[in-house]
C-alpha cells in the first residue's frame, strides 16, 4: 500500500489532492489510505491479469480458451502404442478442447514426439498416422501427418497444419495408428510411446481455409495387378466465390520382392488429371542417409517410395487453381503403369528381385501398395 501511495497517482488524480478533497467532506485519514490502498491493489490486479494474457500458454485440452493468444494444447501425453495379441493398442483415439474460434490465429503447428517404453523402442521401423474426426465431413478421418518410426529409437517432428484449420476447433476427436506388431516383454521392444500438441499462434493470413474436399481418403491401392485398377476419380466442388485451390497428397509406396522390388523400393510418377490438364510427381525420397536421427539401426538410409525411417512424410502440394476454374471438373488420381510378374497367378512367374517365389509370405515378399490420402484445399 505504502510503495502505492509512493507511485502519487490513483485513478489519474493526485494523492495529495484527492486526500485533501476526501477531507473536507468528513472522511477520516485511515479510511482514505484504505480506500486509495484497495484501489492501487485492484489495478495492480488488472495490470497482472493483462500481461498473462499477453505471455505464452501450455494448458490441458480439457480447458476451454476462446481468445486468441498463443498457446499449446496436449491432445496425446505419453500414449503407449503396442500389441499383445488381444491386448492391442496400435489404435488410440483421443478427444480434446481446442480453441472455439480460428479467428485472429495465423499458424497452427503440429507436434509430434516418439519415445521409448522403459527406454526399449520397437526395432523395426513403422508406419504411423495421426489424424482428425470430422464433423464437417460426417466423421471421416482426416491424416494430419503421417511418419514412419526408426529403428529402435525416439525422435521428434513438427508439422505446420494451418491448412487444416477449420478442422481444428471446438471439441473434437482424433485418432493415432501405429503399424507396431510388438509389445511389453517382447525382445525386440515395447512399442511407442506417442505426444501430440497443437501450437496456436496469432496472427493474420493472407489466404484462409474455407472449404476442405477430400480426394483419395485413406485409400490402399495394390499396384502391379491387372485386376485391381488404380486409377480413382472425384467431382471438385466449383470454384465460385474462392479465390485459390490447391492439392495435398500424402503418398507412400510398401512392399518388397516384387518385380523392381516394388512399391518400398522402386520410383514411381503418380499423377493428378483436373479438366483434361494433369499435375505429375515422382514420388521417392533419395535423402534417407541424410536423416539427422542417424543413431537408428536397420536399413534406414536406403532410398524409398516416398518416406524414410524416422522421418515424416512430406506433402505433395500443388496449385491447381487454373485447372479448377472449369466449372465443377472430375480429378482422377493414377500412377504409372506397371505389371508385376512376381506375383500369385502370373503367367509366368518372373522377376522376383530377392529369389522368391511367386506367393506372397510376409515377411520378403509383400503385395506392391501405395497408401494415398488426398485433399483440396479452397481458399478466400
Amino acid at each position: 500500500m505504502i510503495n502505492s501511495l509512493q507511485r502519487g497517482l490513483i485513478s489519474g488524480i493526485p494523492v495529495k489532492k484527492k486526500m485533501e478533497h476526501l477531507m473536507k467532506y468528513g472522511f477520516s485519514l485511515l479510511s482514505i489510505i484504505a480506500v486509495i490502498g484497495l484501489t492501487a491493489c485492484f489495478n495492480e490486479g488488472l495490470n497482472a491479469q493483462s500481461l498473462k494474457a499477453n505471455d505464452p500458454i501450455t494448458r490441458n485440452s480439457s480447458e476451454p480458451q476462446t481468445l486468441a493468444v498463443e498457446q499449446t494444447i496436449a491432445v496425446a501425453k505419453a500414449s503407449h502404442y503396442y500389441f499383445l495379441g488381444d491386448d492391442n493398442k496400435r489404435n488410440i483415439e483421443y478427444t480434446a478442447k481446442l480453441p472455439e474460434s480460428i479467428d485472429g490465429y495465423g499458424r497452427i503447428l503440429l507436434h509430434l514426439k516418439l519415445s521409448c517404453p522403459s527406454g526399449k523402442c520397437d526395432v523395426w521401423d513403422r508406419i504411423g498416422w495421426f489424424g482428425v474426426v470430422s464433423k464437417l465431413h460426417e466423421g471421416a478421418f482426416f491424416e494430419l501427418v503421417r511418419f514412419a518410426t526408426p529403428y529402435g529409437v525416439g525422435g521428434e517432428w513438427t508439422v505446420d497444419v494451418t491448412d487444416f484449420a477449420p478442422l481444428l476447433t471446438g471439441d473434437q476427436t482424433f485418432k493415432g495408428f501405429i503399424d507396431t506388431w510388438v509389445g511389453p516383454g517382447n525382445p525386440a521392444g515395447n512399442g511407442w510411446l506417442v505426444d501430440v500438441s497443437f501450437q496456436y499462434t496469432p496472427g493474420t493470413l493472407a489466404e484462409k481455409t474455407v472449404l476442405i474436399a477430400p480426394i483419395n481418403l485413406n485409400a490402399d491401392i495394390v499396384y502391379g495387378d491387372p485386376n485391381q485398377p488404380t486409377a480413382r476419380s472425384a467431382d471438385l466442388p466449383p470454384m465460385l466465390g474462392y479465390t485459390s485451390a490447391k492439392i495435398y497428397t500424402l503418398i507412400t509406396g510398401h512392399g518388397q520382392g516384387n518385380s523392381d522390388n516394388c512399391a518400398e523400393f522402386c520410383p514411381r510418377t503418380h499423377s493428378f488429371e483436373v479438366g483434361g490438364r494433369s499435375v505429375k510427381k515422382e514420388i521417392w525420397r533419395n535423402d534417407c542417409d541424410k536423416n539427422p536421427i542417424s543413431n537408428q539401426g536397420g536399413s534406414w538410409k536406403y532410398p524409398r517410395a516416398g518416406w524414410c525411417p524416422g522421418d515424416i512424410v512430406r506433402p505433395w502440394v500443388e496449385d491447381i487453381t487454373s485447372l479448377a476454374q472449369s466449372g465443377s471438373p472430375k480429378i482422377t488420381y493414377d500412377v504409372q503403369a506397371y505389371d508385376n510378374t512376381c506375383r500369385p497367378g502370373s503367367n509366368p512367374c518372373a522377376n522376383c528381385v530377392l529369389g522368391t517365389g511367386c506367393e506372397y509370405d510376409g515377411g520378403r515378399h509383400t503385395e506392391p501398395r501405395f497408401y494415398v490420402t488426398s485433399y483440396v484445399f479452397y481458399k478466400k
